[in-house]
């Protein structure tokens, strides 16, 4: 005989489509595909407000649930076009600022504009899409109840289509799911299993509120007990969270440093206007020089020439004044090795510098933009349609080393790069080998002002508070337009200047050392934790056909 556990019991049941058995107000509801796909395109788009600057948290989840319970009534196909609607009109919704780059900036025709963006749309949507219909029809081939579906095939692909954006086509996961969680209890489970670990544990309490909606006749739906039980297990992943917050993964190391984090506020039509080239540096040259501090940085290309074209006694005036003030200057300039290629990049000018030839510190940006700071192959007919300058950079090397400022290391970063926490954490887990020069703090320089006075702006900030969740780590921002800022280990904002204003931040900063778990094991965790999520189901269907063919 063969004894049947609980789970395998679980596994077994009510394993076919419940769409069919819904009663009442369900089955008004989701009866029609065009209201399906209409009530995802209006979930996915207000997702939007789950994020900064709006910072509803709770609503993402919501919107989140909605989908999976649609996908929980939906065929294979079906579940396809649902998914896709959904993340496209999250990111229509959510980066309609490339507008403001493409068409009012870089002179995109409008139509042409619109067209990329609904095409980015539709390309993002089809990694969700394909997740949801992956989901429908594992569940379908493993024959388990929409209780596994909604609470680990759903959530485990939803993750897993996150990650996978991280990085196709050199990855876009702006608005990933984890980063509307900055400021809630989840924020706490980010040094442990990062952005993509947040969403996976936001889409399980979707999960779980997608299945309070499912079908009276259900199996599940009969079971208070089960419903109970698993409201409990939600309210204590929240719970864990917040104590998680409180945990102290990293500690103070050194001494505190002083900084000066310069704005410009030049508008981006001007800040590569021949015309204006020379205020633009007197600006500069002016700010850097005002009065010192251990660090003084300037934003993205805030020198937006390389130094072979700057005028002959620039370079060497910083220099002498670093030296004098005993003050390092980190300027964002793109840098040429030769005629024929620069990359975008910042270059230190520290106190022990003795003349141009050997500068304290370059870093080089490694993660381009397509489009904006390389031409993938075959796309620059599109290229041509706009005016960006430094359009086509070189690639800096993917592991750098931090530079030092008296007994503090700086791990810096150029702007969009920020979004991508595992090649991050590569960066700390390199440094492994050299305790000694393991990063205390972090560095972003950035110019937003591409996206004009949009929601961009505090996306991006948000994007790296995440960062010093995953990392334990503070984080310095440089920027042209806002947010210029620094963010502690904990997430939090300590200071800001106002967006859109000329000033700078003056401020100081105290690093920290240690390791988190994410900073271990970067994104491995949750991409782990997802297929075995997975794996489950099928290893239960398999133990249950072993038990059929033994009867």
């Amino acid at each position: 005989m063969i004894c049947e556990t609980g789970c395998g019991r679980l596994m077994r049941s009510d394993g076919g489509s419940s769409h069919s058995r819904d009663k009442g107000f369900w089955s008004f509801f989701w009866s029609s595909p065009s209201v399906r796909a209409i009530v995802a395109l209006v979930a996915g788009s207000l997702n939007v407000f789950a994020f900064a600057p709006f910072g509803w948290w709770p609503l993402q989840i919501v919107c989140v649930a909605i989908l999976f319970s649609m996908v929980s009534r939906s065929s294979v196909k079906d579940s396809a076009i649902l998914g896709t609607i959904y993340s496209a009109g999250w990111t229509c919704t959510g980066v309609y600022w490339l507008y403001i780059s493409l068409h009012e900036i870089g002179g995109m025709p409008a139509w042409m504009t619109i067209l990329s963006i609904g095409l980015l749309a539709v390309g993002l949507g089809l990694i969700v899409g394909l997740a949801m219909a992956g989901a429908r029809w594992w569940q379908r081939q493993m024959d388990v109840p929409d209780l596994v579906l909604l609470l680990m095939i759903l959530p485990a692909s939803w993750a897993l289509s996150e990650w996978t954006r991280s990085w196709i086509f050199t990855g876009f996961p702006w608005l990933s799911t984890g980063y509307a969680h900055t400021a809630s209890p989840l924020a706490g489970y980010a040094a442990l299993v990062g952005v993509y670990g947040v969403g996976w544990i936001a889409a399980l309490v979707a999960g779980y509120l997608a299945m309070l909606t499912l079908p009276r006749t259900s199996g599940t739906r009969s079971k208070l007990w089960i419903k109970v039980n698993l409201g409990i297990i939600a309210a204590l992943l929240f719970f864990c969270g917040q104590v998680l917050r409180g945990v102290e993964w990293t500690q103070p190391q050194g001494n505190v440093i002083s900084v000066r984090l310069l704005q410009g506020n030049i508008a981006q039509e001007m800040k590569f206007n021949e015309a204006s080239l020379g205020s633009t540096l007197g600006f500069y040259y002016a700010m850097l020089t005002e009065k010192p501090a251990d660090l003084i940085v300037t934003p993205e290309t805030a020198i937006p020439i390389t130094r072979q074209q700057l005028p002959p006694d620039y370079l060497p005036r910083l220099v002498e004044y670093a030296r004098s003030a005993k003050s390092h200057l980190a300027l964002g300039m793109p840098i040429s090795d030769d005629p024929s290629s620069y990359t975008n990049g910042l270059l230190l000018l520290g106190p022990s510098m003795t003349d141009l030839g050997s500068p304290a510190y370059r870093y080089d940006k490694h993660h381009l933009v397509p489009f904006g700071e390389f031409i993938p192959a075959g796309f620059r007919w599109f290229v041509n349609f706009m005016h960006i300058p430094l359009g086509d950079q070189t690639r800096g090397a993917a592991l750098q080393p931090p530079f030092r400022v008296n007994d503090q290391w700086v791990l810096p970063n150029i702007c969009y790069e920020d979004l991508f926490g595992e090649e991050i954490a590569a960066q700390f887990r390199a440094r492994l080998e050299r305790p000694a020069t393991m990063p205390t703090m972090m560095l972003n320089i950035s110019n937003i002002a591409w996206f004009g006075d949009s929601i961009a702006v505090p996306q991006h900030l948000q994007i790296s508070q995440m960062r010093t969740l995953e990392t334990g780590r503070p984080m310095m921002r440089a920027t042209n337009t806002g947010a210029t800022a620094v963010i502690d280990p904990h997430g939090k904002v300590l200071t800001e200047l106002a967006p859109f204003t000329r000033g700078e931040l003056s401020t100081s900063v105290q690093g920290y050392g240690g390791m988190t778990v994410f900073l271990r094991f970067g994104n491995a965790s949750i991409v782990l934790i997802s297929f075995l999520m997975l794996t489950i189901p099928w290893l239960a269907f398999r133990i249950r056909k072993g038990s059929h063919h033994v009867r």
